[in-house]
């Protein structure tokens, strides 16, 4: 994965999170889970390095920005 860029923890409350799972539906979920929550800049895919087991994800959280729930 990149270097995580500096502007997305800039100010308290922004979060990258980092999401290694065995497969992409399991990643997506976590994705899912914390979008119920959060404000998030969500991944549209995972990546995989060869030679390292499972999936990676990305995504960007707001913690300063709640979801309101429905």
């Amino acid at each position: 994965m990149r270097p995580i860029n500096e502007a997305h923890v800039a100010e308290p409350g922004l979060a990258v999170v980092d999401v290694a799972a065995a497969d992409e539906q399991t990643a997506f979920a976590v994705q899912k889970l914390l979008a119920t929550r959060w404000a998030i800049a969500p991944a549209d895919r995972t990546t995989h390095e060869p030679g390292e087991p499972g999936v990676r994800l990305r995504c960007y959280l707001d913690l300063r920005q709640q979801t309101t729930p429905s």
